[in-house]
């Protein structure tokens, strides 16, 4: 099978282009395999989950959307909130669809090298704690976010705590965080390579925020041990 980084930007241009429902692999080591509909990436305003919903209400003024794919949430905030949204991805082909299907401000960018831009909302949603990959890359993280948010912004944040997976006497030792996962992806033929993807439990995420000096917010909690976070500088 071979290796290709850009499994989500290969699905969506396949369904965008040839409305190939072929979906999208997910593997982890310790978990069975999961899949992911790529006409999910597709979906309208009605129907996300009630926390992505929330977290666009509560957008404002200059937005940031990390990892935006096939850029549903974007369109939804300029075409329906008439806010200046600009969508970043890491794949190069989800970023050209994403500007087919009409939006205006998409861009093919890693977050952590963005610079010498200002935010008043960063948008991370569908696990958005998941590009920080591990516990310690979250003081990186917050650094990096109070260099872009303008004063009074905010990051709205959604995760899930992954303590369901475990039996009380089956949780991992302290030196290993139970959030921090592995996967990779495959997609017809193709394969990516293994990355690291972080789910962050609530109080944790508040620990993590107060030695930050950010707020932490829980204000929209899920069916399933996720929520919505909102994270702002003090």
């Amino acid at each position: 099978m071979g290796k290709n980084k850009d499994i989500f930007g290969n699905a969506i241009r396949a369904y965008f282009e040839n409305k190939d429902e072929t979906d999208i692999i997910v593997h982890s080591e310790d978990f069975d395999d999961d899949i992911i509909p790529v006409a999910y990436l597709f979906r309208s305003f009605e129907d996300m989950p009630e926390i992505e919903q929330k977290a666009l209400e509560l957008c404002f003024g200059k937005v940031l959307d990390v990892g935006c794919g096939a850029g549903s949430h974007s369109l939804y905030l300029q075409n329906e909130k008439n806010l200046d949204c600009l969508a970043i991805d890491t794949s190069e082909s989800s970023i050209e669809i994403a500007q087919k299907r009409g939006l205006k401000n998409a861009r093919n960018q890693d977050f952590f090298e963005l610079k010498n831009e200002r935010f008043d909302t960063i948008l991370m949603l569908m696990n958005g704690s998941g590009i920080i990959g591990k516990l310690k890359n979250l003081q990186r993280f917050f650094t990096h976010a109070r260099s872009i948010l303008n004063e009074n912004g905010q990051i709205l944040m959604d995760s899930s705590d992954l303590i369901f997976l475990f039996d009380d006497d089956d949780i991992p030792d302290e030196e290993t965080y139970y959030g921090e996962l592995s996967f990779s992806m495959s997609y017809k033929e193709q394969r990516s390579a293994e990355f690291d993807w972080l789910y962050i439990d609530e109080n944790l995420l508040k620990t993590y925020a107060e030695k930050n000096k950010f707020n932490c917010e829980i204000v929209k909690k899920g069916s399933h041990y996720d929520y919505l976070a909102v994270l702002k500088p003090r």
